[in-house]
């Protein structure tokens, strides 16, 4: 079993900038590929980006060059970090972990308003 913990959400003004975090947390492989979608209201659930066990990144269209994904395997920590944020990147963000088994962690709302 693993457990994800996310952190780093928040109302932020359009233009702004957030870090989220994801810890994982159990029974980690580090093998495991993490990455970070999204769902907004009345929307499914979307890839933002994600990364392999060799730091390899791939960015959903909406999110490159403004997104940054990384990990820190000694941490068991992914990160997203996100600059210019727009009003359409409100919703609610969710870590997934995925080896043998996907866990997903459970959701952090970022809102982009002014």
């Amino acid at each position: 079993q693993v457990r994800l913990v996310e952190s780093g959400g928040g109302l932020v003004q359009p233009g702004g900038s957030l870090r989220l975090s994801c810890k994982a947390s159990g029974r980690v492989a580090s093998i495991a590929s993490m990455g970070w979608y999204r769902s907004a209201p009345g929307e499914q659930r979307v890839l933002v980006a994600s990364i392999s066990s060799n730091n390899i990144p791939l960015y959903a269209d909406s999110a490159e060059g403004r997104f940054t994904i990384s990990r820190d395997n000694a941490k068991n920590t992914v990160y997203l970090q996100m600059n210019s944020l727009k009003p359409e990147d409100s919703a609610v963000y969710y870590c997934r972990y995925s080896a043998v088994t996907t866990f997903w962690g459970q959701g952090i709302q970022v809102t982009v308003s002014s």
